[in-house]
């Protein structure tokens, strides 16, 4: 019988009040095959990280795969610091969070490059990750007025230079350790359609480093998950599985911090808006697993469930979800035409 190309995941971000260990025995309990852990849970108690051999000790023990290790917070806080958001406070030390904007980049930098050695000792090469809000906020929230660029003003190519020059260093180092950064397409970014992506790597020169960690549940204002990773095919590395729901007749755009009140909500993986299962067989189709199993040298590739819900327990949300993946998005790939056997 034909093997299936992927293996169930779990992202580890939202279960940032377990420690490794809980995370691993959770997802493990789960039905999980691997799982890619947040930076977070990597740290140790003096405010470094774990070492490499204490990290794979913990996955061995567990018999887990690591498939990843999620980024995201602090690569985002380094490119978006310098606007002077408090919203990156919960994802710094309360002593970083009282410091000038240039010292919280400065740390946050040092983090980042600190993040990717340790990922490059622990054999991941993929690294999950997003750009923060390099272009502003203006740009960022989609201000549809045009008021851009002015006579002595030009966000956009302001944003573009401030890319290019704060991620530099950052991508110089995965380069040279021969990682690839993958940036989930994502609102309040630097990047949030698919052709904000590929703007960033004509700014970059086409470097290697910037590639993609696909995510369908991103897509809720205009552009689908097929488009959106058409467009950046070759560059998809990286997969989140998680679904949405659009409440139709409210509001995409308001200021409602609950999400039971948001117009968009997460929800479990089975009774989304989106179908998991031609989203599976899109990333085969653009080549993700292939891509995956080739850089990180593995027989499958992870399928990186992030669920969560505005209702149902958090627990029970991403084990359903695992449990879904395993069960409905890991099948066999056929080893060829339906057609071949059709008058045999």
């Amino acid at each position: 019988m034909a093997q299936p190309c992927y293996h169930p995941s779990v992202e580890g971000a939202q279960h940032g009040a377990k420690s490794l260990a809980q995370f691993l025995a959770y997802a493990k309990k789960a039905g999980a095959a691997g799982a890619q852990p947040s930076n977070f849970m990597l740290q140790n108690r003096q405010g470094g990280f774990q070492s490499a051999k204490e990290i794979k000790r913990t996955f061995a023990r567990a018999k887990m795969k690591l498939d990843g290790v999620s980024g995201h917070c602090a690569f985002w806080v380094h490119t978006s610091a310098w606007t002077g958001t408090p919203t990156l406070r919960p994802f710094v030390p309360p002593d970083v969070a009282r410091r000038t904007p240039a010292q919280i980049e400065q740390w946050a930098e040092d983090y980042c490059l600190r993040l990717l050695d340790l990922c490059a000792e622990l054999g991941v090469k993929i690294v999950p990750m997003f750009w923060g809000v390099a272009f502003g906020w203006e740009l960022a929230t989609g201000y549809p007025w045009g008021f851009w660029k002015g006579a002595d003003y030009d966000l956009l190519e302001e944003g573009k230079e401030r890319f290019v020059k704060k991620t530099a260093k950052v991508r110089a180092h995965a380069r040279q350790l021969g990682l690839y950064l993958a940036h989930e397409i994502h609102a309040g970014t630097a990047a949030m359609t698919a052709d904000d992506f590929n703007l960033l790597v004509r700014i970059c020169d086409g470097d290697p480093v910037l590639t993609v960690n696909a995510d369908p549940s991103h897509c809720w204002e205009g552009e689908d998950f097929e488009t959106r990773f058409r467009k950046v095919a070759d560059r998809v590395y990286a997969c989140h599985v998680k679904n949405i729901v659009v409440r139709h007749g409210r509001p995409l755009r308001m200021m409602a911090p609950d999400w039971p009140d948001r117009a968009m909500q997460f929800v479990d993986i089975p009774s989304g808006d989106l179908n998991m299962v031609r989203y599976a067989e899109l990333m085969i189709n653009i080549g993700y697993p292939q891509r995956y199993c080739q850089v990180m040298g593995t027989k499958t590739a992870p399928l990186v469930v992030e669920a969560e819900s505005a209702y149902r327990d958090l627990d029970a949300t991403s084990a359903n979800g695992i449990q879904y993946v395993r069960d409905q998005l890991c099948f066999p790939l056929a080893a060829g035409s339906f057609e071949e056997g059709m008058g045999a």
